[in-house]
């Protein structure tokens, strides 16, 4: 086991005018398991194949254990890495796929047979370890490459977008399986992912990029409750936060023609009546209630998911025959009393479940000025929102 430090690491590909990787700062702690997520082209993966050794380091460092590992080839570096096409030799069955690294290495045959039982007992693969990579599932193929990697015992797993090319529902129990694989392990690991759910059910970490800046690195529920720009918010969360632009008015924020009452403290923090912000609001935090009362809205379309129903809406400044909308929100709603498309109904916001955000940087607007649960790792300049 390993910690694993990134600091101030930029990668700049030839021919580019701009940085894949901005000068990321992110330690990684022994045994954990922390998830690099964002959208595509965020710098995630290079950030990943930097720490492999299979990208070059343009400017600052990486360590492992301390151990500037900048200049050492990758086989040196003692880690293993899962990629999204499983890379596995088709002509190879299970067993030999598993314990070929160890054959390069001149393991005796007695270990490696021993070593390779082991991580199959632990996979559920001892089945099929005669078996060639063809004559498996996804879902096999995916234990394999992961077999492949325990085999090795190395001090930091690396996985990239293992679970791609699984279907949905297999998805689902594999992402389980990973996290529970890995905490039985106690390894280190950094995993890179674009799907915000996967990142929020498996890393004890989450670290959020975009244009190969680091936005925010803490756990899911800091993420959830206390994102620091309207990036963040937006990003995660299924579905996402809404995310609405608002006037300052006095006592509150003006949604249509609403306002919404906001604690004296963040409504002077955010500039005072007449300002504009962007208003966060998670579906959750929006109720149906009756007519005369909360926001106006219509209904476009409606999303019944058996336990809970989503709500998709435009909040309206009048109704009338031509009804003008202002914003488009989500709302979770009870499923058996929920609404029917195009018709008229009134939301409730949970005033303290509010965020704010500056209008222009995308920054979030707390009391005092800073933004809430920015951790020392994370730190990055501040970036618009998208």
């Amino acid at each position: 086991m390993a910690t694993v430090t990134f600091e101030n690491t930029t990668r700049i590909y030839p021919k580019s005018k701009s940085r894949a990787v901005d000068r990321l700062n992110l330690e990684i702690n022994d045994g954990e398991f922390l998830v690099l997520v964002g959208p595509s082209g965020c710098g995630k993966t290079t950030s990943l194949r930097m720490l492999a050794g299979l990208e070059d380091v343009d400017e600052g460092t990486i360590k492992i254990d301390g151990k500037d590992v900048v200049n050492l080839a990758p086989r040196s570096r003692d880690i293993a890495m899962v990629f999204q096409n499983y890379a596995l030799y088709p002509h190879m069955n299970v067993a030999e796929n598993m314990g070929f690294a160890l054959k390069i290495a001149r393991l005796p045959k007695a270990e490696i047979t021993s070593r390779v039982q082991e991580a199959a007992k632990i996979l559920d693969l001892e089945e099929y370890l005669k078996r060639k990579p063809g004559q498996l599932s996804g879902g096999q193929r995916q234990r394999v490459a992961m077999g492949r990697a325990i085999v090795r015992q190395p001090r930091v797993f690396l996985m990239d977008e293992p679970l791609s090319n699984l279907d949905a529902k297999l998805r689902v129990a594999t992402r389980g399986q990973i996290a529970a694989l890995q905490r039985r392990l106690g390894v280190t690991t950094v995993y890179v992912t674009h799907d915000q759910v996967e990142a929020m059910t498996m890393g004890d970490r989450v670290a959020v990029m975009k244009d190969g800046v680091l936005q925010q690195c803490d756990t899911p529920r800091v993420l959830y409750d206390s994102p620091v720009n309207a990036f963040v918010a937006g990003f995660i969360g299924s579905p996402a936060m809404n995310l609405v632009e608002g006037t300052l008015a006095d006592g509150g924020v003006m949604l249509g023609e609403t306002v919404i009452p906001l604690p004296r403290d963040l409504h002077q923090q955010a500039g005072g009546s007449g300002s504009t912000v962007t208003v966060g609001l998670r579906p959750e935090s929006i109720e149906l209630t009756t007519e005369g009362h909360g926001i106006p809205a219509v209904v476009n379309i409606v999303e019944e998911l058996g336990a809970e129903a989503y709500v998709y809406a435009q909040l309206a400044a009048h109704f009338n025959r031509s009804v003008t909308a202002t914003s488009d929100v989500i709302a979770r709603v009870e499923p058996r009393t929920a609404p029917a498309s195009g018709d008229k109904i009134h939301l409730r916001i949970r005033e303290e479940a509010i965020l704010l955000f500056d209008a222009q940087t995308g920054v979030r607007i707390t009391v005092g000025g800073a933004p809430a649960s920015t951790p020392a790792q994370a730190a990055a300049p501040a970036v618009p929102a998208a």
